[in-house]
């Protein structure tokens, strides 16, 4: 059986779980407060009253702004609703500015007709 403490970190692998319970499995929803220690460790980590919800919340504003689709979010959440997944576009002057780069970029690219006069 393993060590309540190792039960707290992730293993090297990008595949692997950040949480797990006692045999490394996944923790389940119902037991994962309780099974991660999670208001301790967040207290120990400097983080009282973090809810997992906010982590949840940044890590899906992240892949929103990475350029995930509603659909990728929604899959990503296991929302079947687009509003849910909405919450996580946020609008931003970085996201813009991406928009108007890539827009130029594109307009570039077509070179200008003589017929049109433009």
């Amino acid at each position: 059986m393993r060590s309540a403490a190792l039960d707290q970190f992730t293993e090297p692998e990008p595949t692997a779980l950040v949480f797990t319970g006692a045999n490394g499995g996944i923790l389940r929803r119902s037991d994962f407060r309780r099974a991660a220690n999670w208001s301790e460790t967040t207290k120990k980590l400097g983080v009282p009253g973090l809810h997992f919800h906010h982590l949840r919340h940044t890590g899906n504003t992240i892949a929103a702004s990475a350029g995930a689709s509603l659909r990728d979010l929604m899959a990503r959440m296991g929302h079947d609703s687009v509003r849910a997944a909405m919450i996580y576009q946020h609008r931003t002057a970085e996201a813009d500015h991406k928009i108007a780069d890539v827009m130029n970029g594109k307009i570039a690219q077509v070179p200008p007709t003589k017929a049109s006069g433009h």
